[in-house]
């Protein structure tokens, strides 16, 4: 027999770099993502709604350091500059409503208060009345509705039917007729700040019925699974299943409703300030701002725009934010 013309050569054995090289990438292939990684990767995908958050954080920072702002601008919400009025118009001298160095967004007719500095504090009142009566609204929405769904029966029928009549309510109809007769004085507070406490507690009152329907109608789905059936197995008790098992699964979308409450909260506030039912005055609000702007809209129709502008940009923010919350909290998502 003749030799082989080419000797077989042994392959090189890798080095331990290369083995570590190797080990590192298998392990990080492997790597395992909780749900909030998953969710905040979809969501950093999502410019409009990185768009939103950026806004509403902005919002948020703007409405808790508004007297510090105000301050730096060198501007009062309350103060007159009756100098600013043209005393046979009533209106702002100069062009688009008296706008300067001196007044960004230039001044009110009659009184020549500066808008900026109202538009700040009117920020504090929209974002108060709607992150808090959304809060309200979430508690009770979320413990009723848990029971709801998940004790049925003569439990579930009283909640649903209390849920029923709420919906069917006139809520602005009744804030109205409560707001209007309420006391300057209650509980230690008085003037506006009893108006804005009645407001957060009727909104967040009549908004419950909603996530109440979306949490009770998760536990129906929910109280059957597996999970549910072992921890029944191993001896469970019933506030255990609710508050361990079924709880956490609610949050995302408990999380995806607030987000989307909020902006509804502001409007129903705007619209109760512009029917002058809101704060009252001298207490700066976008609503009032754009109910007092009626009377001017056609010489000074820069008073209506920018609070109109505060409020359209802040609701679209909420909304944008909201909507790619959703989008990546839901698990059957692939954006």
């Amino acid at each position: 027999m003749t030799a082989p013309l080419h000797e077989p050569t042994a392959e090189a054995a890798p080095s331990a770099a290369e083995e570590a090289a190797v080990a590192s990438a298998d392990a990080k292939a492997v790597q395992g993502r909780s749900l909030g990684r998953i969710a905040w990767e979809r969501l950093k995908r999502d410019k409009l709604a990185l768009a939103g958050g950026i806004i509403v954080l902005l919002l948020i920072l703007v409405a808790v350091f508004a007297p510090l702002i105000a301050s730096l601008y060198g501007q009062d919400p309350d103060a007159y500059h009756e100098s600013l009025i043209d005393p046979l118009f009533s209106t702002p001298k100069g062009s688009l409503g008296g706008v300067s160095g001196t007044h960004w967004l230039g001044v009110e007719p009659v009184n020549g208060r500066d808008i900026f500095a109202r538009i700040l504090y009117g920020a504090r009142i929209s974002l108060l009345v709607g992150f808090l009566s959304a809060i309200v609204a979430v508690v009770l929405g979320t413990v009723l509705g848990i029971l709801a769904g998940f004790f049925g029966g003569w439990v579930d029928s009283i909640i649903s039917r209390i849920m029923d009549g709420l919906l069917a309510f006139p809520q602005l109809l009744f804030i109205i007729a409560l707001v209007s007769v309420m006391p300057d004085n209650m509980l230690g507070l008085t003037g506006s700040n009893v108006r804005v406490f009645v407001m957060i507690l009727v909104i967040g009152f009549f908004g419950w019925p909603y996530i109440g329907r979306v949490v009770r109608g998760q536990t129906l789905s929910m109280r059957e699974r597996e999970y549910v059936e072992a921890a029944r197995s191993l001896g469970a008790g019933r506030f255990y299943i609710l508050f361990k098992e079924l709880l956490p699964n609610l949050v995302a979308p408990i999380i995806v409703y607030t987000t989307m409450m909020i902006p509804t909260n502001i409007l129903t506030e705007a619209a109760l300030s512009f029917l002058g039912v809101g704060v009252k005055p001298p207490t700066s609000s976008w609503g009032q701002m754009l109910s007092t702007a009626i009377d001017y809209y056609d010489s000074d129709p820069m008073y209506m725009i920018v609070p109109g502008v505060a409020i359209f940009i802040t609701v679209l923010a909420f909304n944008l934010f909201g909507d790619g919350v959703r989008d990546a909290l839901d698990p059957k998502g692939s954006r």
